[in-house]
């Protein structure tokens, strides 16, 4: 497993390092040599013989003079533009030791290899004045590296306008969120860590791999039968779209759950009769004692909000002592008649908004929740005691005390019907026995895994719902391998 870390938590890592005996120079230092490496291995590899370091003022353009320095002393050709009026004591004490050339001004010639150390963390609003003009600069070249972070990215992974659009990014001494959410991806090109000696204060947001989630899916004992693992239950009583339920359904079925059972009223019961063979099927009359013994419940798929879905889950909350999941119109039900429900209750809860609902279900706009979305889906986690799994390109899941971020997924996955893949596989995971946050987080990882293999086979454009539902077996099968 590894962990990313914010911006203040790297900053306590700073701070951390510097009080416990390492001079802030030295890490820069570090960091300098570390870009140097990287630097002139794409120099040797595209053939290029010079690279332009485009430097700010502050700690990250100290970076770029150090490394700048470093490759000038080794034989490569090396030019440093810089426009900054003030530097850090840091900056400032690199910079007169470097010797070779340093722009002022912004040169017309165009350069084949450039590396951005104009902004380093920290960045909330949009580059302005020399520093935009450097950004926008820095889009003119061939290849881009950039030191840290590319310069624009904000410290939630939104990218600012403008923003460097870095081919690699060599970020120092610990994972950064904002490089792995939102458009961090889309701008930081391939993304290497470089340990400059700069322990963790804390312990960050879980980045899972193919190892965490495979635990949960060992081999199975001979000695088993299908109540080993567990019973789940799609409660779509109030169901009005049928296609988003079966859908959940078979992602259920498929999920290593022993028994998946459908409960549900008219008109979906009629339809639903053969549908689905492997499942069981029931006709809701009322929460009795089958359907409250189910290990997990999932609901609010398709149903459409109604003051019955609510009176429903506010009885689920009250009686039920096993794992509920709640999705789409189930957390649109919530939104509307009252999330206090949600913080008396006997049973774990999963909730799985996108953005969207989460914006309705906390009252705050979704704009503001993709800035704050780790803080945000914290806090209202702890408040009402239950996992968020906020689903974005990126899963953010949280019980207000852990944290993690899923990493697997594609574009592929943009398409109606994959939340309900998503519910139904984590309903099957939770009756399986997992605890709520891990369940969430194997979910997701196996959800995103599949989608993999279903583009790489065809195509980001084709893959449908169903497609990643057939494949949950090989996905399975490649965790361990």
């Amino acid at each position: 497993m590894k962990y990313c870390y914010s911006v203040e938590e790297m900053r306590l890592s700073d701070r951390a390092a510097i009080e416990g005996g390492t001079p802030s120079l030295e890490l820069m230092e570090r960091a300098g040599i570390a870009l140097a490496d990287a630097v002139e291995g794409t120099m040797d590899r595209l053939g290029v013989l010079e690279a332009l370091f485009v430097c700010g003022g502050g700690n990250n353009g100290g970076d770029g003079f150090v490394a700048a320095r470093i490759l000038s002393e080794r034989g490569k050709e090396t030019a440093v533009l810089c426009m900054a009026e003030k530097f850090s004591p840091d900056c400032a004490a690199v910079k007169a030791r470097y010797l070779g050339e340093v722009f002022s001004v912004i040169p017309r010639r165009r350069y084949a290899l450039v590396v951005d150390c104009i902004l380093g963390t920290g960045l909330s609003r949009a580059p302005e004045g020399a520093v935009k003009a450097l950004i926008e600069f820095c889009g003119s070249a061939a290849y881009v590296i950039s030191a840290d972070l590319p310069s624009g990215l904000s410290e939630n992974g939104i990218a600012l306008t403008p923003c460097v659009r870095a081919d690699e990014t060599l970020t120092m001494g610990l994972m950064k969120r904002c490089l792995l959410m939102a458009d961090g991806p889309d701008v930081s090109g391939r993304v290497t860590v470089a340990d400059i000696g700069i322990p963790p204060a804390s312990r960050g947001a879980e980045v899972w791999e193919d190892g965490d989630a495979a635990v949960f899916f060992p081999k199975r004992r001979s000695n088993t039968h299908k109540g080993t693992f567990g019973r789940a239950c799609l409660f779509a009583a109030e169901a009005q779209f049928t296609g988003a339920v079966f859908l959940a359904a078979e992602a259920c079925l498929r999920s290593g759950a022993g028994y998946c059972e459908l409960v549900t009223g008219e008109p979906l019961y009629s339809a639903a009769v053969g549908k689905l063979p492997a499942c069981i099927l029931r006709r809701f009359e009322a929460l009795d004692g089958d359907i409250l013994s189910s290990d997990c419940i999932a609901l609010g798929i398709g149903a459409g909000v109604s003051d019955r879905l609510y009176a429903q889950i506010a009885e689920l909350l009250e009686v039920y002592t096993g794992t509920l999941v709640i999705d789409a119109d189930g957390l649109n039900t919530i939104t509307k008649y009252g999330t206090d429900v949600l913080k008396e209750k006997s049973c774990r809860v999963v909730l799985t908004p996108h953005p969207k609902e989460f914006s309705r279900l906390t009252g705050i706009p979704v704009g503001e929740v993709l800035r704050r979305s780790f803080e945000l889906a914290a806090d209202f986690a702890k408040e009402h005691g239950v996992v968020v799994a906020l689903k974005n390109n990126r899963t953010l899941i949280t019980d207000g005390e852990r944290l993690a971020l899923n990493l697997t997924g594609t574009p592929a996955l943009a398409k109606g019907g994959s939340g309900d893949v998503l519910t139904g596989l984590l309903a099957g995971t939770c009756a399986r026995g997992v605890p709520p946050f891990e369940a969430a987080c194997v979910a997701s990882y196996l959800f995103g895994r599949t989608g993999e293999l279903a583009a790489a086979e065809l195509g980001e454009w084709s893959v449908t719902a169903e497609d990643v539902i057939a494949r949950f077996g090989k996905a399975i099968l490649s965790l361990s391998n």
